[in-house]
């Protein structure tokens, strides 16, 4: 009975290890460093593809922007 128990915590926690590490590398974050010139419209229409508004609202989100003012030396994390 004890062996049972003991095997199924072992799997328990492998599976949970397996799962831990595999979400690890879910939604990683691109650093990027702003450039003169760069504007958040240039960043999302050359790093995404579709509607750069979407990107830029995704990038505002993850950086906790107020505005639209970015500026030469900023680290910016893209999704």
């Amino acid at each position: 009975m004890f062996g049972k128990i003991l095997m199924l915590a072992a799997l328990v926690l492998i599976a949970w290890a397996f799962v831990a590490r595999a979400s690890q590398g879910a939604g990683a974050a691109a650093h990027y460093t702003v450039k003169p010139g760069d504007t958040l419209w240039s960043i999302a229409v050359s790093r995404y593809a579709g509607d750069p508004r979407d990107a830029i609202y995704r990038i505002d989100q993850k950086n906790h922007l107020h505005g639209s003012v970015i500026v030469p030396g900023q680290m910016l994390l893209l999704p």
